[in-house]
């Protein structure tokens, strides 16, 4: 998986050092190696949950994408929500700064999740300002604050005033981050170039990205039991599928903007006037129309 550091950033040239941000030109973006770290062998799979592993086990099973990518200029890894036998990622000091930054020598800058240091804390955003405080000085330089960032702002200030976080900690932060911008050239070129606008929704890449999913698909379990079989589909379930696929194609095509701004939306031969039952959250409720389709078999 590595190998899409290249294909987004560019191929590091002979003569420049390896390990180190690199962004090949206009047309390329920073990647960005994540969920540090451990994110996919949490308990039974759960989303956010815990990994229970050792340390030899994390650095030997969830570590080498990690060191792969910096050797490859990665320029940016993202924190994951979850945790390493009971510590919150987000808050984990020893693996952020002790472990990517210092023995890995990631030059790159750390950036966490959504709102990622709210759920150091349970519930979420239950001190806030411990959560600044422990995922600044834990080594994440950029954090994602969505909604309140003014609270945010104002908690950094004063922990920095205070020296609970240190001004060495923001140096760090503000020159990985510098750092990045600079390789991508913002300073120069700080807007986005819109001639490679109308290289978006290409047919060679609808092309090749349903190739990747036809190659990479693997079914991991085929039923409840071998005696259960789900594939191959009956003609019931097909039947429903499509149906199922033609209204969110559908849906899709009829939105110009968000979705709140609904206004008529074309639908099948089901004719479903009940808009709140497809969506209670959406408003205003649509004008419904339908659409002649072709009929399925049943």
């Amino acid at each position: 998986m590595t190998e899409l550091i290249p294909g987004l950033q560019g191929d590091i040239p002979p003569n420049v050092s390896k390990g180190v941000p690199y962004v090949a030109g206009k047309d390329k973006v920073i990647a960005c190696a994540k969920h540090f770290v451990g994110d996919g062998g949490t308990q039974k799979g759960i989303n956010e949950n815990n990994t229970i592993v050792d340390l030899k086990t994390l650095l030997s099973l969830h570590m080498p994408a990690y060191y792969n990518s910096i050797i490859k200029g990665v320029s940016t890894v993202m924190v994951s929500y979850s945790s390493w036998n009971g510590v919150k990622m987000h808050a984990n000091r020893n693996l952020i700064t002790g472990l990517l930054k210092n023995k890995l020598r990631f030059r790159g800058f750390v950036i966490s999740d959504w709102q990622g240091i709210d759920k150091i804390t349970s519930p979420p955003g239950a001190n806030y300002t411990y959560s600044v405080q422990a995922g600044v000085n834990a080594g994440i330089d950029m954090i994602m604050v969505p909604y309140n960032y003014t609270e945010f702002i104002g908690d950094l200030t004063n922990l920095v005033e205070k020296n609970i976080v240190p001004m060495s900690r923001i140096d760090d932060a503000v020159r990985r981050i510098l750092r990045v911008k600079f390789v991508m050239g913002l300073f120069e070129d700080p807007m986005a170039d819109l001639s490679f606008a109308d290289q978006l929704g290409k047919k060679e890449h609808r092309e090749l990205a349903r190739e990747a999913v036809r190659k990479s698909l693997v079914l991991l379990k085929n039923g409840k039991s071998s005696n259960e079989p789900l594939l191959p589909l009956t003609r019931r379930p097909l039947r429903s599928l499509l149906l199922e696929a033609m209204l969110t194609t559908w849906v899709s095509s009829a939105v110009d903007g968000p979705l709140n701004g609904m206004e008529t939306v074309a639908i099948s031969q089901l004719e479903l006037r009940s808009w709140t039952q497809l969506n209670p959250l959406l408003t205003p409720q649509p004008k419904w129309s339908t659409l002649k389709t072709p009929t399925l078999a049943s």
